[in-house]
């Protein structure tokens, strides 16, 4: 106990207890802590999947704080409203947390700061999201960058800090406030009869997360480079729904990722790019905001891409039944898993925008709905970069093939049958498992017919091509 007032720790996205810089240094302070999550507006607009992903980690996160000798304490309501109330009910006279990026929460924490100072409170914000603050990497004019290699350039040799150890010893107050129960806020009610197929595929928490680098450094990122494309095989790491909730920081992952260079595994180098290529996505979403929501190359408003989420074509995209079966395969991925592979995320994105002719919004918005490892920053420059409207992007006459795509990235067809049941006499459980995630009223069943292509991929091609051609920018 203390007799120091407390430091409110107000916990976002950021669910461990190792390199947690605001709570490192809470800890270090010897005053009592109360980590408090806050249910606000950024937590209400989240989709069915990322948000009962958040629940599954906020119950983790709680039970490793009770380890601490702490309580995460929950409250629902405006952010600054609940951060007042607090600091009047438990007299502490500090407010610190991690920094979030996104334009709401931006805005948000900068109104917050301003408040809690007025009242002659501490209010700081630490780094720790991300490696490189967004506004520290600029060009030698400046200005931000638009290009992800000289991105990558600019910052590979820096210097990023070695990951913090959780505390040894936590301060607890004397007396709780009183807190929200995590089941009442039913995070995950909308996820419906989905959570209980994909909860069998997720494991959160930092442990998971510490478990799952672990594996990966010592056993699949030497083979990174390639393994990462084929689409059947586990070339991936597989953290970024653990780096999506903080569940992991990147420092870790990034210093991982430095040893197993120093060690000669070949596919280190690769590895950081990717991680690098996450920082260029939230660098993009700092400086250029509108990426989230609006073409990045404001030309692109102008192009006539379908907004009709009705239609035939975006429902049997949405339902995995286009008849395309790698685009089908990678969407049934998601639908059981919560997540997909990131060379199938290409390929379904692809044909959504370009067979389909569909604004990549469409998309962003059923990703940002169905992803457990959903993240602002690397959903929309994804789907920017695959439709052509976005920094950095795929040129925009690029037309993704989805059956080279399948014959070079799943030559034996092992992920197709993985994922699509119809026309396999003893289909594999991870196909069937689509039908019990799905909703009821799409009326799906595995005896049913695998439909023809909605759109093939000489017809969407052509027509995306004479789209492009006829564009007035």
């Amino acid at each position: 106990m203390s007799d120091q007032p407390p430091v409110i720790l107000w916990i976002r996205r950021d669910l461990r207890l190792t390199d947690h810089a605001a709570l490192h240094e809470a800890a270090a302070s010897g005053r009592p802590v109360i980590p408090v999550f806050i249910r606000d507006h950024t937590v209400d607009s989240l989709g069915a999947a990322p948000a009962w992903r958040l629940e599954l980690g906020l119950d983790i996160f709680a039970k490793a704080l009770k380890d601490k000798g702490l309580r995460l304490v929950l409250r629902a309501g405006p952010a600054q409203e609940v951060l007042r109330g607090l600091v009047e009910e438990t007299g502490a006279d500090t407010v610190w947390w991690q920094r979030a990026y996104d334009p709401a929460s931006v805005e948000r924490d900068t109104d917050v700061k301003s408040a809690l100072r007025e009242m002659g409170l501490e209010a700081k914000s630490w780094p720790g999201h991300l490696l490189f603050e967004p506004w520290s990497v600029a060009t030698q004019q400046g200005d931000y960058y638009k290009v992800y290699s000289p991105f990558w350039r600019a910052v590979q040799g820096r210097e990023v800090a070695e990951p913090l150890p959780a505390p040894a010893r936590l301060t607890a107050p004397e007396r709780w406030p009183e807190s929200d129960d995590l089941s009442d806020w039913a995070l995950g009610a909308r996820m419906r009869r989905g959570a209980a197929v994909v909860r069998a595929h997720v494991s959160p928490g930092e442990c998971a997360a510490q478990g799952r680098l672990g594996a990966f450094a010592a056993s699949g990122i030497d083979g990174y480079k390639t393994g990462r494309n084929m689409l059947a095989e586990n070339g991936t790491s597989n953290l970024s729904e653990y780096l999506s909730l903080g569940e992991i920081s990147p420092a870790q992952c990034w210093h991982a990722g430095l040893r197993a260079r120093q060690a000669g595994k070949a596919g280190a180098e690769t590895w950081l790019k990717e991680l690098v290529w996450r920082e260029f996505a939230y660098h993009l979403m700092w400086h250029t905001p509108h990426l989230l929501d609006d073409n990045w190359r404001r030309d692109w408003n102008r192009f006539p891409w379908n907004e009709d989420r009705r239609r035939r074509e975006v429902i049997a995209w949405e339902r995995a039944r286009t008849g395309i079966p790698l685009v089908d395969a990678g969407l049934r991925e998601m639908y059981v898993t919560g997540r997909m592979h990131n060379r199938a995320r290409m390929v379904v994105a692809s044909y959504l925008t370009k067979h389909l002719m569909c604004h990549w919004k469409i998309g962003l918005d059923w990703f940002a709905d169905c992803l457990v490892d959903w993240d602002p920053a690397a959903n929309a420059l994804g789907w920017q970069w695959t439709a052509g409207s976005g920094p950095d992007a795929a040129p925009y006459f690029r037309v993704f093939n989805p059956l080279t795509q399948a014959e070079k990235f799943d030559p034996d067809g092992t992920y197709r049958r993985r994922w699509i049941a119809e026309g396999q006499r003893n289909p594999p459980d991870t196909a069937l498992a689509y039908f019990d995630a799905i909703p009821e009223r799409w009326a799906i069943s595995a005896s049913d017919p695998y439909p023809e292509p909605v759109v093939s991929h000489e017809d969407g091609r052509k027509a995306a091509l004479g789209a492009y051609e006829a564009r007035e920018f």
